[in-house]
C-alpha cells in the first residue's frame, strides 16, 4: 500500500478555502498526479483541504472523496495560560528549539520546555490516535513501533490536508519526534509526500520513504497582488 500525502494550496485561513492561488496550486498538484494510480481519496474536514482534493479528484474521475475530522490541522497555544514560545506554534517552536541547542529528537519531546503546556501535544495525539485506527481499517496494525499486516492491501491512497497534521502523522508512523519533523520537513503548498507500507500478510514492517515534500508542480505559479 502506498499513502500520497498532499497539503492544501494556499489558503484563506479566516474562511476556510483556497485562494484564487491555492487553486493554481491545486490544479497544479492535480496535474502533477494525473498519471499517478490513485484508487481511492480521502481529505481533512477542512474546507481548504476539501477543495484541493476536490480538484485532483476531478482530473483523476473520482467520485467519492471521504473527509476525516482526526486530519483537521492541528491547534496550538498555552493550555493553562503558561508561557510558551510565538503562542505555541509547533514550527517557530521546533526551530527555536534548534537555534537553542535543544535536542528535537528527543522522544520525550512533550516534557520539553517548548511543549510541555502546549495543547498541540494534544492535537497530535489525536492525530496519532486515528490514524492507526485507519491504518488498521485499510489491514496495517500498530505493535509496539511498527505495524503488523492484517491484510496485504494493494491499494494507491490519496490523503489531502494539511502540514501539521501530516507532520503529526508521518512522525508518528515513521517513529520520529514531533518537533524533529517540524525542524526539517516544512511542506510546501500542495507538496507531494509518498509512503509505502510494503509487507507480505503476516510480517511486522516498518513505513518507508518513497517522496518527500515535492512541490516542483508550483514553480513560477503566481497570482498578482498574492
Amino acid at each position: 500500500m502506498r499513502i500520497i500525502f498532499v497539503r492544501h494550496g494556499h489558503p484563506n485561513y479566516e474562511n476556510d478555502c483556497l485562494t484564487e492561488l491555492g487553486h493554481l496550486h491545486a490544479k497544479a498538484a492535480a496535474q502533477r498526479l494525473k498519471n499517478e494510480r490513485i484508487d481511492r481519496m480521502f481529505s481533512s474536514s477542512c474546507g481548504r483541504a476539501v477543495e484541493t482534493a476536490a480538484h485532483i479528484a476531478k482530473v483523476k474521475g473520482i467520485s467519492d472523496v471521504k473527509q476525516f475530522d482526526f486530519m483537521r490541522e492541528i491547534d496550538w497555544g498555552s493550555v493553562n495560560g503558561g508561557p510558551v514560545f510565538k503562542d505555541g506554534h509547533p514550527w517557530d517552536t521546533s526551530d527555536n528549539m534548534v537555534r537553542n541547542g535543544v535536542r528535537v529528537m528527543d522522544d520525550e519531546w512533550i516534557s520539553s520546555e517548548g511543549y510541555k503546556n502546549n495543547m498541540v501535544v494534544h492535537c497530535v495525539r489525536h492525530v496519532c490516535e486515528g490514524f492507526d485506527m485507519w491504518l488498521k481499517e485499510l489491514g496495517y496494525e500498530r505493535e509496539g513501533q511498527y505495524y503488523r499486516v492484517k491484510k496485504d492491501n494493494p491499494e494507491n491512497i490519496l490523503l489531502a490536508s494539511h502540514a501539521g497534521s501530516s507532520s503529526a502523522a508521518i512522525a508518528h508512523i515513521l517513529n520520529l519526534p514531533f518537533p524533529f519533523v517540524c525542524a526539517s520537513i516544512k511542506p510546501d503548498f500542495t507538496a507531494v509526500t509518498v509512503i509505502s507500507f510494503d509487507g507480505r500478510e503476516g510480517e511486522v514492517i516498518t513505513p518507508s520513504i518513497e517522496l518527500m515534500n515535492d512541490a516542483r508542480h508550483i514553480a513560477g505559479i503566481e497570482v498578482q497582488g498574492i
